[in-house]
């Protein structure tokens, strides 16, 4: 069983009612994106929060901005924003991304995202786990992320986002239509010398070659992290 709460180095997240733990991929975006010159941020998918008490750490005038549709994983983000040293920078949404683009935001600067993306893997029983990690007719769609970052992402904003290679590809289709291309994409592997799992690619209105780096979570032996891993998680981790 994963741990009720995951000890950071400047905050706790709290993660029992939460379907989808706190994982390494994760942390890996949270920390990877480039936030340095964000003032406001939109955390689509927040979960437990992660992602923007990792973005109030990094950034220290940044005004965030987090949207959660699961009602018990909300509650438990709200939680975590009042426990940590930041919660008057970070505002949580107890609400689906329709129904937040309804009271019509200002802009943001960047957009970062962790989606549901086993569009074709079997579906979890646990309706919840279902909902953070599969994409489905209720759930929060590869088109209305686009559409709703065409609306409410500044002209030079970006769009930084976690999936597995297969479903970036289809993300990045669908990303094109509405005008967003690959700037910069990160490769996820678990290990030194396996394939990646997963890519985190930022996405900005303006075509270009995409600028494409690598991470290695663990050594060959995959019993030691990474000099690189630990780098970008020393902020973070209580560990490195």
């Amino acid at each position: 069983m994963a741990n009720s709460y995951f000890q950071f180095k400047q905050f706790r997240v709290e993660q029992g009612q939460c379907a989808m733990k706190v994982c390494t991929d994760a942390c890996v975006l949270g920390a990877a994106a480039n936030l340095s010159e964000s003032t406001r941020l939109l955390d689509i998918g927040t979960g437990t929060g992660l992602l923007a008490l990792m973005a109030a750490q990094r950034n220290h005038s940044v005004q965030i901005e987090a949207v959660e549709l699961d009602e018990s994983a909300a509650a438990q983000a709200i939680g975590n924003v009042a426990a940590s040293p930041w919660p008057e920078r970070i505002k949580v949404h107890g609400s689906s991304l329709a129904q937040f683009a309804s009271t019509q935001p200002e802009p943001f600067d960047y957009i970062i995202c962790n989606p549901p993306f086993f569009r074709h893997s079997l579906r979890s029983p646990d309706a919840a786990r279902t909902t953070a990690r599969h994409t489905a007719a209720d759930t929060l769609s590869f088109e209305e992320l686009t559409a709703f970052t065409a609306q409410y992402l500044t002209p030079a904003g970006q769009l930084t986002v976690l999936l597995p290679p297969p479903e970036m590809h289809h993300l990045e289709q669908k990303a094109a239509l509405g005008g967003f291309f690959p700037s910069i994409q990160l490769h996820l592997h678990h290990r030194l010398g396996s394939r990646a799992n997963r890519h985190i690619t930022t996405f900005t209105r303006t075509p270009e070659a995409t600028k494409n780096y690598s991470l290695a979570i663990y050594t060959e032996a995959e019993a030691t992290y990474s000099p690189e891993f630990k780098a970008l998680l020393r902020d973070f981790y209580l560990a490195f």
